[in-house]
């Protein structure tokens, strides 16, 4: 009975949950389970996850906000020609960046993926880097031989490089070039266009980042992950092409189950006549639309960045084996639909000390432009915000929030019987839409400080002592 023991015992451990417990997984990611039973992941997938860290993941992309330039930069590097890789620039932005094509393998299958149309959607975009070094340094591996014999890759890496600079969602001219695919109004949409028909894929990647916020159905789970197989009309028909990108969002999940259960979500289902996945899709090609919302503490998306890889990766595979082909439709349907959005941070009962007024008891909500990283925050709502559910909160009972004023590294808090209406310092207002800076004090002067919010949280002390 010793020898069977120690059999069982091997293989308990190699199953998905050790797989996801060393990914240092909330204990909330076993915690859902599917009405249909979600199959084993691939048999590649645990050693390709222990080859990440050391000769997959490129360097220099640690912090997700980075410029079109500094990712060519090093991305470039990786692209030899003798290495497989075709490199051409199809386009100019508005601003007059480069927008280029990059090309791999020999294969019939034609696969297009293009990634930050929205300029402040990074992920995929790191993952696409780390995606090269595997297709460029890794030619024995069975994965690769597959996918350089059975697929030919179409890159558009970095479609809104203009929006990128300044890590903001739309281009130079505010426009919202995933909605721009039936005016075609800007040059990046042209390119992307021209692109398409050139290549005309048989299967299309559009590849997001969602915001932080959204839940896994009507869950108190964060969304990691969010697929959607875009409708081709306002019916959401299901026709041939629709069906494979349905199959290959199953692939996906089954990858990914292990690491993400219940945090994996999926988009609603409206067409949306101006949407380049609704288009590409109705255009022929079986389009997949990815979005990385976050996993709390993944200040930079660097864990989601592995995983939007793998889950990348176990797509072409099945597209290049044809293996998606049979995929149950219900792993894609079964997955609960984005549900709300929670806000970031919530002060709950403390006492508003703004000058000129009399002191108030109420909630303050703030929400962050990144807010993994809690910075550049901004007060959403202020007064009796009951029971609403946000990310994280802090217990303000007892305390005063007191404003800023000055600039940040500049604070100067403005006590709350100074009435000088000749003072030039303008305190910060407590109220929705003003910059999140203040800090919690016993006093209502602001002299006896626990805490501070100036725009950012500090790292270093997230949350008063012995919150």
């Amino acid at each position: 009975m010793r020898p069977a023991l120690t059999l069982c015992l091997l293989l308990t451990m190699m199953t998905p949950t050790t797989i996801a417990r060393n990914t240092h997984m909330p204990e909330t990611a076993t915690a859902a389970s599917s009405a249909t039973p979600v199959p084993p992941p691939p048999a590649w997938l645990p050693g390709l996850d222990a080859l990440y860290d050391t000769q997959l993941r490129v360097a220099g992309l640690e912090d997700r906000s980075f410029t079109a330039e500094h990712w060519w930069s090093v991305a470039t590097p990786l692209l030899e020609k003798q290495r497989g890789f075709r490199t051409e620039e199809i386009g100019r932005s508005v601003e007059d960046r480069p927008l280029r094509h990059v090309r791999w393998g020999t294969g019939k299958t034609s696969v297009l993926l293009w990634s930050q149309m929205h300029g402040d959607e990074s992920t995929a975009t790191m993952a696409l880097a780390d995606l090269f070094r595997f297709l460029g340094e890794h030619a024995d591996h069975p994965l690769v031989k597959q996918l350089q014999a059975n697929t030919t890759l179409h890159f558009f890496p970095i479609v809104n490089p203009d929006g990128a600079a300044r890590f903001q969602r739309r281009n130079a001219q505010g426009i919202d070039l995933n909605r721009d695919a039936r005016m075609l109004a800007t040059p990046e949409a042209r390119t992307l266009k021209a692109l398409f028909d050139q290549v005309k894929p048989k299967y299309g990647f559009n590849l997001h980042d969602q915001r932080v916020g959204y839940r896994a159905g009507d869950s108190d789970r964060g969304t990691a992950i969010a697929l959607l197989s875009p409708p081709y009309n306002h019916a959401a028909d299901v026709n041939e092409v629709r069906t494979r990108a349905i199959e290959v969002a199953g692939v996906i999940r089954t990858a990914l189950e292990p690491y993400l259960a219940g945090h994996i979500a999926r988009w609603d289902e409206e067409f949306d006549p101006r949407a380049f996945g609704d288009l590409t899709t109705q255009w022929g090609a079986s389009t997949v639309l990815i979005e990385a919302g976050g996993i709390e503490g993944d200040v930079q998306k660097q864990r989601l960045r592995k995983l939007y890889f793998l889950g990348m990766v176990a797509a072409l595979d099945s597209i290049a084996t044809g293996s998606h082909a049979g995929v149950s439709p219900a792993l894609y349907r079964d997955l609960p639909e984005n549900g709300d959005v929670w806000p970031d941070l919530m002060l709950r009962g403390g006492t508003l000390a703004v000058p000129g007024h009399p002191p108030t008891r109420a909630d303050l909500l703030v929400n962050f432009r990144n807010p993994l990283a809690e910075t550049d925050g901004a007060i959403a709502d202020v007064g009796d915000l009951g029971t609403k559910k946000v990310r994280r909160s802090i217990d303000a009972r007892g305390l005063f929030i007191v404003p800023i004023a000055g600039h940040a590294g500049e604070r100067t808090v403005i006590e709350a019987n100074d009435d000088d209406s000749e003072d030039t310092r303008a305190p910060a207002p407590l109220t929705p839409g003003a910059s999140a800076r203040f800090v919690l004090s016993r006093d209502p002067q602001g002299r006896d400080v626990v805490w501070t919010l100036d725009g950012n949280v500090d790292p270093a002390a997230p949350s008063p002592p012995g919150s």
